[in-house]
């Protein structure tokens, strides 16, 4: 099955960006579709990793990293995670929603170290999954100004996930990877991407710039 569809793949610099100012998401329903506004905010940044490639707003250019939104080590359930595996060194903390195999969206925590990526229940505090960065394979996203990024695990089902910091997630991505095994991991921009949202399923992302936003529909192949 081809699960990409006329995509264009890039390779991010290193150069720190933002997408979004790290406010609540906002999802309107919109005839069976999602219609997400975007955020608006101020910061700066040296340089637009995806200028020419992805249509960017305004408050996702000129920002700089913080890396850690939740301050991870306040909570001892995330370090007794963290420790648990052997994993110390925190590239990125914060609150995401992620898609769930049936179409629900969860609050979860995503925490990525140099060598894993792991979500987590903020109101159980149990961990969800972890995935190796090693097993990743490529990060897929639209071309317009939306929060949503789906993360390929040939592997093992992939992830669904928006958050207004995407940029900044991809880019730690990228370079954990790189960094970790010399890999240069793929980022794919299509207004149009499947992924597996379980192990026996695959479903499409469906991108659509419409007055005031971007609507996005989620579909069942």
């Amino acid at each position: 099955m081809e699960r990409f569809k006329s995509q264009r793949r890039v390779q991010i610099d290193d150069s720190p960006n933002y997408d979004g100012d790290g406010s609540p998401e906002t999802l309107d329903k919109d005839n069976g579709g999602m219609r997400l506004r975007p955020s608006e905010g101020n910061a700066r940044d040296d340089q637009e990793p995806f200028m020419g490639v992805k249509v960017r707003r305004k408050t996702s250019f000129h920002r700089e990293y913080k890396g850690d939104y939740i301050d991870v080590r306040s909570h001892p359930y995330l370090m007794k995670v963290l420790q648990k595996q052997g994993d110390i060194q925190v590239l990125f903390a914060d609150k995401v929603l992620k898609f769930t195999g049936s179409g629900k969206m969860k609050r979860r925590i995503l925490l990525i170290t140099n060598f894993a990526i792991y979500i987590v229940d903020p109101e159980t505090d149990a961990l969800k999954r972890r995935i190796a960065l090693a097993a990743v394979d490529t990060i897929c996203l639209s071309e317009l100004s939306d929060n949503f990024f789906a993360i390929i695990i040939p592997t093992e089902y992939d992830l669904l996930m928006a958050s207004t910091r995407k940029t900044e997630i991809v880019t730690v991505l990228v370079e954990a990877t790189k960094s970790a095994s010399n890999y240069d991991l793929e980022v794919a921009f299509s207004n149009s991407f499947e992924y597996h949202a379980g192990a026996e399923f695959v479903k499409e992302v469906q991108f659509e710039e419409v007055e005031g936003g971007v609507k996005t529909r989620i579909v069942r192949k």
